[in-house]
């Protein structure tokens, strides 16, 4: 089962939407208060988008298509925070035109 997730995850990482392009670039090499991000990363039986496990917070990109899926989305969220992981979900509509105000609560939860 690991390896269907990392062959999954590698998939995804080669295949980003915009939005996760967009905030992928403003988190990597550890631009944001020293917190190093890994994208689209295997954690709890999930592949996440963004993970710091440093400071175990989990970034989740949503499009369209999680307007149906909001049951599992929370279920999902119940599971990693009953795990010790904080969950920011961020619409990609959101990334694209408020960029600096979605990196300013990834900033906030990494000072917390």
């Amino acid at each position: 089962m690991k390896k269907r997730f990392t062959h999954t995850a590698r998939k995804l990482r080669n295949n980003p939407t915009k939005a996760e392009v967009v905030l992928w670039n403003a988190l990597k090499t550890k631009q944001i208060e020293g917190v190093k991000f890994r994208r689209q990363q295997p954690i709890e039986g999930f592949i996440v988008d963004l993970v710091s496990l440093e400071k175990r917070i989990v970034i989740e990109l949503d499009g369209g298509q999680h307007n149906e899926d909001g049951a599992r989305d929370a279920w999902r969220d119940k599971i990693l925070e009953a795990n010790g992981f904080r969950v920011l979900r961020f619409w990609n509509n959101e990334v694209l035109r408020n960029l600096d105000g979605v990196v300013e609560v990834i900033r906030t939860a990494c000072l917390e």
